[in-house]
């Protein structure tokens, strides 16, 4: 391993004696001659600078040793095959802040059940090769640190992370490949969802999904956006590639994982299998079939929405609008997901039952039957989704939560915009958007909707805004007619 006094950065940019490290005493020299725009200062080192004492401790040995390990052990796992994929850890110190440690990189090109701890590279928090490995001789080509560094450094920066899993799994790959459009896989009510920070076993697993590029670095600024969006997710699906998977440590890191690949796996055999993994019982998707009108013994198939008598559904999917529709409220309920956490005293008082969800009383009847008839039902809410489930688990007709597939809010995007609704369909497996019936109580997201293709019934609630004579939509007073 050497000690460089002509580093590199992570981008694979070279600087001249450059070594911007927080931890160590600094010496100002010239600028940086790096390629791109850098407004970092020269440090010019000498035996005596504590940065080679520190880049040989214990605990940076120690690391190595643990990422080579972890690299020969996913290696059987088929997560870094063709010298694909790539593993980081920090250095733990309780004398260094968590944003200063050093960091500990796998190499790019090597054959990952080959590595050795002296393999690896060391660099500084802000992404300054401080320590390279030694040239091998041939056939090995010159040592070279991961691709993905760039990606890392966002996963450090941004989430504060301890370790990051950059896998090529061939499920990771597949499983975004099933609906080429999402942006979004999700999953609920398994069991290994549990080993996800921050969700429980009934709690709906959303990873989102980024699209592939040629250079692995170009996929820097998705990643960021994707991470930005999604505040509460330790992964990043990369769409025909793999996945980014971080935690506070690298036993989180692992562990959640091991816990993601199940979960891609089961997810892709449950499609395999005609299964649900929307539902909260992975129940077969539904063949089409025909529901009969009970009352007044009609037996005859209806495409409109009647009165006074139960009208079939020939959608076998409905996307519920909350407000104003299973509440009677016409405005986003709670929090909407612009907000990075939901307000602590709103969700303490639904958890404890100061408060509970009001929604129409028709809500669990209905809910029940259209379960009990293996229609899928999926909420769309200006509200997040966290805001969604807590409304649904703490209404005052109790836990609805089992009767609901899915959830949505605006971070798929607007009610009024035609993407979401295609976005919605795309996550949910709907190849014809005529299968999906909306239900809202919003003329201008009908309008939206049936424009996509969707199947459109506007709900007359007391309260909701009057609709134009002209409007041409079909229309309903309750649920219990649909």
């Amino acid at each position: 391993m050497m000690n460089i006094h002509e580093s590199e950065h992570a981008s694979g940019q070279r600087c001249i004696k450059s070594f911007p490290f927080s931890l160590f005493q600094r010496r100002r020299g010239g600028p940086c001659n790096k390629r791109s725009n850098c407004n970092q200062k020269a440090y010019i080192l000498n035996s005596k600078d504590p940065v080679y004492s520190n880049l040989e401790t214990n605990k940076v040995k120690e690391t190595k040793r643990l990422v080579s390990e972890l690299c020969r052990h996913v290696y059987t796992l088929g997560w870094v095959s063709g010298t694909g994929g790539s593993i980081t850890i920090r250095v733990h110190d309780n004398a260094t802040s968590r944003s200063s440690q050093l960091i500990v990189m796998s190499p790019s090109g090597v054959q990952k059940d080959k590595v050795d701890p002296d393999d690896m590279f060391v660099l500084s928090s802000d992404g300054c090769i401080l320590c390279k490995p030694n040239t091998k001789v041939y056939p090995h080509k010159p040592p070279k640190c991961t691709d993905c560094a760039p990606i890392f450094l966002k996963a450090y920066e941004m989430r504060n992370a301890g370790a990051v899993i950059h896998s090529h799994g061939i499920e990771a790959c597949l499983v975004t490949m099933i609906h080429p459009l999402s942006k979004e896989f999700r999953i609920t009510h398994m069991e290994m969802i549990k080993g996800i920070e921050g969700h429980g076993y009934h709690d709906e697993l959303v990873v989102p999904i980024i699209e592939n590029t040629a250079y692995e670095g170009e996929l820097t600024e998705s990643f960021t956006k994707a991470i930005e969006a999604y505040p509460k997710t330790t992964a990043v699906l990369v769409r025909n590639h793999g996945v980014y998977i971080w935690g506070e440590t690298w036993i989180s890191a692992k562990t959640q994982a091991e816990c993601y690949h199940y979960l891609f796996d089961a997810s892709i055999k449950m499609h395999q299998l005609g299964l649900d993994r929307f539902s909260t019982g992975h129940d077969p998707y539904p063949s089409s079939g025909v529901c009969r009108c009970m009352k007044n013994g009609c037996a005859m198939r209806k495409k409109t929405i009647g009165f006074g008598c139960v009208t079939e559904l020939v959608q076998r999917s409905i996307l519920l609008d909350i407000e104003g529709t299973a509440t009677s409220l016409p405005t986003k309920f709670l929090p909407s997901n612009t907000s990075k956490s939901m307000n602590p005293v709103l969700k303490s008082a639904f958890e404890t039952s100061e408060l509970v969800g009001v929604m129409s009383n028709e809500m669990p009847e209905i809910l029940g039957r259209w379960h009990a008839s293996g229609i899928k039902v999926y909420l769309y809410s200006s509200s997040s989704r966290g805001a969604q489930r807590l409304l649904f688990s703490n209404s005052r007709h109790g836990d609805l939560r089992k009767y609901i597939c899915g959830y949505f809010d605006t971070t798929t995007g607007g009610k009024t915009e035609p993407k979401s609704y295609l976005e919605i369909l795309q996550t949910v497996g709907i190849d014809k958007p005529e299968e999906l019936l909306l239900v809202t109580s919003d003329m201008e997201a009908a309008m939206t909707a049936r424009a996509v293709g969707l199947e459109v019934v506007i709900i007359l609630r007391p309260g909701n805004a009057p609709l134009p004579g002209s409007h041409n939509f079909k229309t309903t007073e309750s649920l219990l007619q649909i």
